[in-house]
C-alpha cells in the first residue's frame, strides 16, 4: 500500500470508461492499494443520456456519493431512487441495478472493492 493525495485540479476526466454518458476521474486509490479498492469521481457526459441497462457489478462492496446534481436509480427488489447531491448509497455486492435518468450536472463519488471488479449485464 502506498500513500496517495489528489487535488482538485489534478488528474483529467476519461469519457472512454464503462458507461459513454460518464466520464471517469481515477483519484489514485487504484494505485495506492495494489487493485484491492478503486476510487473515482463520476461527471455526467455533456449531451448524453443514461441507456437503462439492468446490471450488476462483481464486488465486495460499493459506495456511491453524490456531489452534485441528481440521477434516478432503480434497485431491484427496491424500486427507484432518485439520488441527489447528499445521498450516499450502499449497493450491496450482486444488487441489479439500472440508471433510468441523470442532471446535466451530475457529479458523484464512487468507491469499489476490489478494484478491478467485472460488470454484468443481465435482463431483471
Amino acid at each position: 500500500m502506498a500513500f496517495s493525495i489528489q487535488h482538485a485540479n489534478d488528474g483529467q476526466f476519461i469519457f472512454d470508461g464503462m458507461r459513454k454518458y460518464f466520464g471517469y476521474r481515477d483519484l489514485g486509490i487504484h494505485q495506492a492499494t495494489d487493485g484491492a479498492a478503486v476510487m473515482h469521481v463520476i461527471r455526467a457526459r455533456e449531451g448524453t443520456h443514461a441507456t437503462g441497462e439492468w446490471h450488476h457489478h462483481q464486488v465486495t462492496l460499493q459506495i456511491v456519493y453524490v456531489l452534485k446534481g441528481w440521477a434516478i436509480f432503480e434497485y431491484e427488489g427496491h424500486g427507484e431512487h432518485r439520488l441527489q447531491a447528499g445521498t450516499c448509497v450502499h449497493q450491496p455486492p450482486g444488487i441489479r441495478h439500472r440508471e433510468i435518468a441523470h442532471s446535466e450536472d451530475l457529479e458523484l463519488i464512487e468507491i469499489v472493492l476490489p478494484g478491478n471488479f467485472k460488470t454484468v449485464g443481465d435482463q431483471p
